[in-house]
């Protein structure tokens, strides 16, 4: 076995092999606009494929935008895997959380009109709307929905389990314990997106669905982009998703992000998404016609909220400075250039869409297998070939980088088996914790008995049977491998009654017994 060491030393070498390859291979891919494909990029098409071979990538669309011309546009692999349906620059993928910025500026349309201001409480337009917190939810505003700043990181069970519409969801943020003290720090929120969304809706007095529609991907000439997964054509030049949670990836059903939408919910193509590049490139107008103020633009692209370089954040801009976020934009440095980028990734499609202003370059990545990070790399890889810098093989750091995490992962389980008790058994028969669990947050759970395992439902993307860990404590092994497992944990009161149900998801979520004990 080789020492870790020369494996590094190994992977040097292949990596420098490849740069030699990319190197002598010619350029495959079609100009869309005549401009000059950087020379540092010849061979792009074999580094898209090798790198697609390594993540397992089944398919892949690519736009790169310089000024206001499409240089490039096309697409890598296959729709589905075993099929022969190839990826081109008009296959649909869900952008995710790319979506997030089509609602900013949205929203910023109305602010041009007067129809809504940035800084006005967010229950101004949405009454229902309740933090929390008292304070929080006096001063909470539509800024602060959008920038990732309430103190509230949690919640995600709220959408993610299909069982609450989007007003739903607003309601029960009231539910939501805050994580940070207001505007303390920056924590990841689709929820306040989700409520951002309605802030939308209520003050054009149309769907958040409809605005985007109008607003924004009608007047791009974006007329193949969704909003929704109902509206996908069938038999339609769509990407099939993928998850490689058991090492090969499996072709999973498409994820409905109807009650999320305004946070992750656009499905589009590489073609359509240039013009979404082209737009933003050029400070909020296209082909001619100015749909939205450059102050905005600005408003938008302009820190809001400090990120900490630490953890996953850090390792999204590795070589960054500082890190920010704007209004629907993460924000960094980048060898002297303002860097704004979103990633997507829901189940079974990863998405990366990155912007250099100074450079009037644009790059959109889209692929049909969630947790790979080929779309960030490829975008890093393309910036630095226009910025004239050495080749960086950036798919084979990112790799590393997943390799180790996944070392991690699986230490951390070997150290909670080596924790386990042994031997033991739950308190109580499997049938006395057949039951309904409530949580005033997110709703019920249901857990019954079938075929000698017990067997947790909640919500329509979390359904899986559980197998016993110690005392009283299972795993949930869901249906969906892209939900993969997750920890319960029954508390047995005093009258031996499973009174209470913890279910470890993201975070930890409390679910009491709903009615009579047996």
């Amino acid at each position: 076995m080789r020492s870790g060491r020369e494996g590094l030393i190994s992977r040097a070498r292949r990596v420098a092999a490849l740069s030699t390859l990319l190197s002598a291979v010619s350029w495959r891919g079609a100009t869309l606009s005549g401009q000059q494909i950087p020379a540092a990029l010849q061979g792009l098409d074999a580094y898209v494929e090798h790198a697609m071979a390594e993540w397992k990538v089944p398919g892949l669309a690519l736009a790169i935008v310089k000024g206001d011309q499409v240089v490039l546009a096309k697409g890598y692999g296959v729709r589905e895997l075993d099929k022969p349906d190839r990826v081109n620059e008009g296959t649909l993928f869900a952008i995710g959380s790319a979506t997030k910025a089509f609602t900013v500026t949205a929203l910023g349309m109305l602010v041009d009109e007067n129809k809504l201001r940035f800084d006005d409480p967010a229950t101004k337009y949405l009454p229902t709307f309740q933090m929390f917190d008292p304070y929080a939810n006096r001063e909470t505003t539509v800024r602060d929905l959008v920038t990732h700043r309430t103190g509230v990181s949690g919640g995600d069970l709220l959408w993610a389990s299909g069982e609450f519409d989007r007003d739903e969801i607003v309601r029960r943020v009231r539910f939501l314990a805050p994580t940070w003290s207001f505007r303390s720090r920056f924590d990841y929120s689709n929820v306040m997106f989700i409520a951002a969304g309605q802030v939308l809706a209520a003050a054009a007095a149309k769907s958040w669905d409809q605005v985007i529609h109008e607003r924004i991907l009608g007047p791009l000439q974006m007329f193949a982009s969704t909003t929704t997964i109902r509206d996908l054509p069938v038999g339609g030049n769509i990407a099939s998703p993928h998850d490689p949670t058991d090492g090969v990836p499996r072709v999973i059903p498409w994820r409905n992000m109807d009650n999320t939408a305004a946070a992750g919910g656009i499905n589009s193509s590489a073609r359509d998404m240039s013009s979404w590049l082209r737009f933003q490139l050029s400070h909020g107008a296209f082909q001619g016609r100015r749909l939205v103020s450059t102050g905005f633009i600005a408003e938008m692209q302009t820190p809001q909220t400090i990120i900490r370089r630490e953890g996953a954040w850090g390792d999204m801009s590795p070589d960054a400075s500082f890190m920010a976020y704007g209004m629907g934009w993460i924000m960094s440095d980048y060898h002297g250039r303002k860097l704004l980028q979103h990633g997507g990734g829901i189940d079974g499609m990863s998405a990366m869409v990155g912007l250099l202003p100074e450079e009037e370059l644009g790059i959109v990545v889209l692929s049909n297998l969630n947790g790979n990070q080929m779309p960030a790399a490829l975008m890093l890889r393309i910036f630095d070939a226009y910025l004239g810098r050495p080749p960086v093989d950036w798919s084979a750091r990112y790799l590393e980088q997943s390799r180790l995490s996944n070392q991690a992962a699986a230490a951390q389980e070997q150290q909670l088996e080596a924790r386990r008790f042994a031997g033991t058994q739950p308190t109580l028969p499997l049938s006395a914790y057949v039951g309904t669990y409530r949580s005033e947050m997110v709703g019920d759970a249901q857990v019954s008995l079938e075929g000698g395992k017990l067997r947790l439902r909640y919500g329509t993307q979390f359904d899986g049977l559980l197998d016993h860990v110690q005392f009283d404590a299972f795993q949930a092994a869901w249906k969906n491998p892209a939900r993969g497992k997750d920890f319960v944990n029954f508390t047995v009161d005093a009258q031996r009654h499973a009174a209470e149900l913890d279910l470890y998801l993201w975070v930890t979520t409390n679910f009491k017994r709903v009615g009579a004990q047996p």
